[in-house]
Protein backbone atom coordinates (compact mmCIF):
# COMPACT_ATOMS: atom_id res chain seq x y z
CA UNK A 1 0.00 0.00 0.00
CA UNK A 2 0.98 3.56 -0.74
CA UNK A 3 1.93 5.77 1.98
CA UNK A 4 0.28 8.73 0.03
CA UNK A 5 -2.39 11.07 1.68
CA UNK A 6 -4.67 10.41 -1.35
CA UNK A 7 -5.99 6.97 -2.02
CA UNK A 8 -8.86 7.78 -3.63
CA UNK A 9 -9.26 10.97 -6.39
CA UNK A 10 -12.87 11.21 -7.05
CA UNK A 11 -12.98 13.76 -9.65
CA UNK A 12 -17.01 14.66 -10.16
CA UNK A 13 -19.04 17.38 -10.78
CA UNK A 14 -22.55 16.62 -9.48
CA UNK A 15 -22.53 17.58 -5.76
CA UNK A 16 -25.32 14.89 -5.15
CA UNK A 17 -23.05 12.38 -6.55
CA UNK A 18 -20.43 12.95 -4.86
CA UNK A 19 -21.84 13.37 -1.36
CA UNK A 20 -23.50 9.96 -1.88
CA UNK A 21 -20.23 8.03 -2.90
CA UNK A 22 -18.81 9.42 0.59
CA UNK A 23 -21.22 8.32 2.34
CA UNK A 24 -20.95 4.72 0.74
CA UNK A 25 -17.33 4.85 1.52
CA UNK A 26 -17.41 6.03 5.07
CA UNK A 27 -20.39 3.60 6.29
CA UNK A 28 -17.59 0.83 4.65
CA UNK A 29 -14.34 2.59 6.11
CA UNK A 30 -13.00 3.58 2.68
CA UNK A 31 -13.27 7.21 3.07
CA UNK A 32 -9.93 8.01 5.55
CA UNK A 33 -7.64 9.33 2.29
CA UNK A 34 -10.59 10.71 -0.53
CA UNK A 35 -10.10 13.58 -2.43
CA UNK A 36 -12.75 15.34 -4.42
CA UNK A 37 -12.19 17.37 -7.08
CA UNK A 38 -15.42 19.11 -9.47
CA UNK A 39 -13.64 19.75 -12.44
CA UNK A 40 -11.75 18.66 -15.18
CA UNK A 41 -8.82 21.52 -14.96
CA UNK A 42 -8.60 20.79 -10.94
CA UNK A 43 -8.27 17.74 -11.58
CA UNK A 44 -5.40 17.60 -14.41
CA UNK A 45 -3.40 20.08 -12.01
CA UNK A 46 -3.49 17.74 -9.11
CA UNK A 47 -3.04 14.32 -11.30
CA UNK A 48 -0.08 16.00 -12.88
CA UNK A 49 1.12 18.53 -9.94
CA UNK A 50 0.32 21.60 -11.79
CA UNK A 51 -1.08 25.13 -10.65
CA UNK A 52 -2.18 25.08 -6.74
CA UNK A 53 -0.97 21.21 -6.78
CA UNK A 54 3.04 21.97 -7.91
CA UNK A 55 4.59 21.19 -4.57
CA UNK A 56 3.14 17.92 -4.41
CA UNK A 57 4.72 14.99 -5.51
CA UNK A 58 3.94 13.26 -8.47
CA UNK A 59 4.95 10.02 -7.15
CA UNK A 60 2.23 10.48 -4.65
CA UNK A 61 -0.19 9.22 -6.73
CA UNK A 62 -3.73 7.59 -5.71
CA UNK A 63 -4.21 4.05 -6.08
CA UNK A 64 -7.33 4.53 -8.28
CA UNK A 65 -9.17 7.64 -9.80
CA UNK A 66 -12.99 7.52 -9.76
CA UNK A 67 -13.58 9.65 -13.36
CA UNK A 68 -16.35 11.21 -14.58
CA UNK A 69 -16.61 11.91 -18.52
CA UNK A 70 -19.18 14.98 -18.62
CA UNK A 71 -16.97 17.56 -16.25
CA UNK A 72 -16.52 21.30 -16.72
CA UNK A 73 -13.78 23.08 -18.17
CA UNK A 74 -11.42 19.52 -19.37
CA UNK A 75 -13.70 16.33 -20.64
CA UNK A 76 -12.99 13.16 -18.54
CA UNK A 77 -11.64 11.42 -21.43
CA UNK A 78 -9.34 13.64 -21.88
CA UNK A 79 -8.11 13.55 -18.85
CA UNK A 80 -7.98 9.64 -19.18
CA UNK A 81 -5.66 10.10 -22.54
CA UNK A 82 -2.97 12.51 -20.58
CA UNK A 83 -3.17 9.86 -17.42
CA UNK A 84 -2.45 6.63 -20.21
CA UNK A 85 -0.27 8.09 -22.06
CA UNK A 86 2.56 9.76 -19.27
CA UNK A 87 4.77 7.38 -17.92
CA UNK A 88 4.62 9.05 -14.91
CA UNK A 89 0.90 8.02 -14.10
CA UNK A 90 -0.27 5.33 -16.47
CA UNK A 91 -0.13 2.63 -14.02
CA UNK A 92 -2.71 4.71 -12.04
CA UNK A 93 -5.64 2.60 -12.12
CA UNK A 94 -9.01 4.62 -13.81
CA UNK A 95 -12.30 4.14 -13.34
CA UNK A 96 -14.66 5.84 -15.35
CA UNK A 97 -18.19 6.47 -13.18
CA UNK A 98 -20.69 8.05 -15.75
CA UNK A 99 -23.78 8.27 -16.21
CA UNK A 100 -23.24 8.11 -19.78
CA UNK A 101 -24.52 4.92 -21.94
CA UNK A 102 -23.51 6.06 -25.22
CA UNK A 103 -21.12 3.18 -27.24
CA UNK A 104 -19.22 5.66 -28.42
CA UNK A 105 -18.56 7.20 -24.72
CA UNK A 106 -17.72 3.43 -23.55
CA UNK A 107 -15.62 2.73 -26.85
CA UNK A 108 -13.35 6.15 -26.53
CA UNK A 109 -12.41 5.47 -23.21
CA UNK A 110 -11.43 1.75 -23.45
CA UNK A 111 -9.37 2.91 -26.25
CA UNK A 112 -7.67 5.60 -23.84
CA UNK A 113 -6.91 3.05 -21.53
CA UNK A 114 -9.80 3.11 -18.60
CA UNK A 115 -9.42 0.25 -16.63
CA UNK A 116 -13.50 0.01 -16.06
CA UNK A 117 -16.47 1.47 -17.28
CA UNK A 118 -19.53 2.32 -14.52
CA UNK A 119 -22.72 3.42 -15.98
CA UNK A 120 -24.21 4.86 -12.45
CA UNK A 121 -27.23 3.59 -11.50
CA UNK A 122 -30.18 6.32 -11.35
CA UNK A 123 -31.76 4.52 -8.38
CA UNK A 124 -30.21 5.76 -4.82
CA UNK A 125 -30.16 2.20 -3.53
CA UNK A 126 -28.53 0.65 -6.40
CA UNK A 127 -26.18 3.55 -6.84
CA UNK A 128 -25.01 3.10 -3.09
CA UNK A 129 -24.38 -0.29 -3.32
CA UNK A 130 -22.49 0.03 -7.20
CA UNK A 131 -20.29 2.40 -5.03
CA UNK A 132 -19.58 0.26 -2.29
CA UNK A 133 -18.55 -2.43 -4.61
CA UNK A 134 -15.94 -0.19 -6.50
CA UNK A 135 -14.68 0.84 -3.40
CA UNK A 136 -14.16 -2.86 -2.06
CA UNK A 137 -12.80 -4.49 -5.01
CA UNK A 138 -10.46 -1.26 -5.88
CA UNK A 139 -9.61 -0.36 -2.10
CA UNK A 140 -9.11 -4.53 -0.88
CA UNK A 141 -9.16 -6.54 -3.44
CA UNK A 142 -7.07 -5.30 -6.16
CA UNK A 143 -3.38 -5.40 -6.15
CA UNK A 144 -1.82 -1.73 -6.75
CA UNK A 145 1.22 -1.13 -9.02
CA UNK A 146 4.55 -1.44 -6.64
CA UNK A 147 7.72 0.22 -7.24
CA UNK A 148 6.71 1.03 -11.18
CA UNK A 149 5.95 -2.98 -11.48
CA UNK A 150 2.34 -4.44 -12.55
CA UNK A 151 1.41 -7.17 -9.80
CA UNK A 152 -1.59 -9.09 -10.76
CA UNK A 153 -4.03 -10.52 -7.78
CA UNK A 154 -5.24 -14.09 -8.62
CA UNK A 155 -8.92 -13.77 -6.92
CA UNK A 156 -9.79 -16.82 -4.31
CA UNK A 157 -13.34 -18.16 -4.49
CA UNK A 158 -14.12 -20.76 -1.97
CA UNK A 159 -14.79 -24.08 -4.00
CA UNK A 160 -18.21 -24.58 -2.38
CA UNK A 161 -19.32 -21.15 -4.33
CA UNK A 162 -18.38 -22.52 -7.55
CA UNK A 163 -20.22 -25.51 -7.95
CA UNK A 164 -19.86 -25.53 -11.40
CA UNK A 165 -16.59 -26.27 -11.66
CA UNK A 166 -16.14 -23.10 -13.78
CA UNK A 167 -13.11 -22.14 -12.13
CA UNK A 168 -11.33 -25.29 -11.99
CA UNK A 169 -12.74 -26.11 -8.44
CA UNK A 170 -13.46 -29.17 -7.10
CA UNK A 171 -17.19 -29.44 -5.98
CA UNK A 172 -15.77 -31.91 -2.97
CA UNK A 173 -13.15 -29.48 -1.33
CA UNK A 174 -13.94 -26.71 0.86
CA UNK A 175 -10.56 -24.73 0.06
CA UNK A 176 -9.70 -21.86 -1.76
CA UNK A 177 -8.59 -22.48 -5.35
Amino acid sequence: MYENEVEILLVEDNQEDAELTLRAFRKHNLANKVKVISDGEEAMDYIFTEGEYADREISDRPRVIFLDLKLPKVSGNEILKRIKSDERTKQTPVVVLTSSKEDKDLSECYENGANSYIVKPVDFDKFFKSVVQLGLYWMVLNEAPVDGKLIFVALSMRASSARTGKYGCREDKDTYC
